[in-house]
């Protein structure tokens, strides 16, 4: 897995052995400790915030390093959690199934007008990602628009009507897209927005303290911060209000959202029923799935059942992972967007196994221009005309500069490869590449338009732990 939200499906997930159910000792709290310390420090990752569920409780809750440029570091500090807020957006369609309202196998036309597809569109293919409606926000940036607030509305009406990538159920395409639409409908039905729904349904009923993201900002919240390359760790501007809505729009403590796995593990709050069909993985027309559900990845790895979800907000990346046969979970936040500390945490708790895909010649080519926009970044040049608007907003001055200075004395990588496999992703196509040099391991996320001579739209480049 690499720092970015592109490749979080492309995870296999190794549980660690079955936790006791007791409380940590003297032994693991201080290995937890400096697991913890050890990799903010190799990462440049300015803090984590940890929770550990054990024996069906929370045993463990703690927040290191520096959560912003001022103010103490507190264990309590809501974190943006992003697109892990889509199992409560889920969750609350399922709330107003079970009480009658609507049901999973309505269509979107049912509630809202204009939706391309609506018509055939399904609530159960909003929230599992198979509805075809164009991603808004593949790229793992802030492009463009989001430096001006936006509404839900303006978010369907620039993306939910443009032509479906593809005919509803057929296959699977992460859509942020998809989760405005589905809060939208919830807010419609219930007559409530939707954090105030979920608050009075949910996090009240858990003694959960969850706030909207995007208030959750300035003195006394945790700031998000990024780098470009290998330059220094800035603090970065988050981006307007509105962004992230239903498809991400929640700001929680470790331990809150470790609470919503008690519940998880436990069965209250929803019914067992409904749990279950959250974590049950949507098959396709051609009954295949790659175990996502509503709102969450399911799956079996060395014989452990996990429930995943990551999510990715500006300045942000978390990891939830819940074992329900071991009544276990993990929770990792971190205040950072370029780095995968999250993930290594992760690998340190409970295990990761990446599972890397044979390139076919679209690839072969696309990795052969890869390098040679590495190598031109490294240079300080670059040739703008193969880059999309977004992406030569992105590349300013200081951004380029930082790509030079950082890059340039690497020297000239060792191995250049692609890892995972490629995918479709809002429009445009994602591939991910593994750069070793003697010294240090690179990672460099990707999205092209489609085609031979697409435009490139998004080049990352982050350190990778080994």
């Amino acid at each position: 897995m690499t720092p970015f939200r592109s490749c979080f499906a492309a995870i296999l997930l190794v549980a660690a052995a079955p936790l006791a159910a007791q409380d940590l000792s003297p032994a693991e709290t201080a290995k937890v400790d400096s697991t913890v310390t050890d990799t903010l420090a190799k990462s440049g990752v300015p803090s984590a915030s940890i929770a550990i569920v054990r024996g069906g409780r929370v045993v463990y809750a703690k927040a290191y390093g520096k959560q912003a440029e001022t103010g103490t570091t507190r264990d309590d500090a809501p974190y943006q959690i992003a697109s892990i807020s889509k199992q409560f957006t889920a969750a609350a369609v399922l709330l107003l199934q079970r009480d009658g309202k609507l049901s999973l196998d309505d269509t979107v036309a049912k509630y809202l007008p204009d939706i391309s597809g609506g018509d055939t569109i399904t609530l159960r293919q909003l929230l599992s990602h198979t509805a075809g409606l164009q991603d808004y926000w593949p790229q793992d940036y802030s492009f463009k628009a989001m430096a001006t607030p936006v509404t839900p509305q303006q978010i369907v009406d620039r993306w939910a009507k443009k032509p479906l990538d593809f005919t509803p159920g057929t296959q699977w395409q992460y859509s942020n897209t998809g989760y405005v639409v589905a809060g939208m409908i919830v807010e419609k039905v219930s007559g409530q927005p939707l954090l105030d729904f979920l608050q009075a349904r949910i996090f009240k009923p858990l003694g959960i303290k969850a706030s909207d993201q995007d208030l959750a900002i300035g003195p006394g919240f945790p700031q998000g911060y990024g780098r470009a390359a290998l330059g220094p760790v800035r603090p970065v501007t988050p981006a307007a209000h509105g962004w992230l809505y239903a498809a991400g729009e929640l700001s929680m403590s470790a331990k809150s959202l470790a609470l919503w796995d008690v519940a998880r593990l436990d069965r209250t709050v929803l019914t067992p029923e409904d749990w279950a069909a959250q974590e049950t993985p949507v098959k396709l027309a051609d009954g295949t799935t790659n175990g996502y559900g509503l709102g969450v990845f399911s799956g079996s790895a060395s014989g452990h059942r996990f429930i995943e979800h990551s999510g990715e907000a500006v300045g942000f990346l978390s990891e939830n992972i819940v074992y329900p046969d071991d009544k276990a979970a993990i929770v990792v936040l971190t205040n950072s967007w370029s780095n995968e500390a999250f993930k290594v945490l992760s690998q340190k708790l409970s295990g990761i196994v990446l599972t890397p895909a044979a390139p076919d010649p679209a690839d072969t080519a696309a990795l052969a221009q890869v390098r040679q926009v590495f190598d031109q970044v490294r240079g300080g040049t670059l040739d703008r005309s193969r880059l999309t608007e977004n992406a030569n907003f992105y590349f300013n001055a200081t951004t380029l500069g930082d790509y030079r200075t950082s890059l340039a004395p690497l020297g000239t990588p060792r191995s250049f490869a692609q890892m995972g496999k490629t995918r479709l992703r809002g429009g445009f196509v994602n591939r991910v590449y593994r750069v070793e040099f003697p010294t240090i391991t690179l990672v460099i996320s990707t999205y092209a338009e489609p085609g031979e001579n697409g435009k490139i739209e998004q080049f990352l480049v982050a350190p990778t732990q080994q």
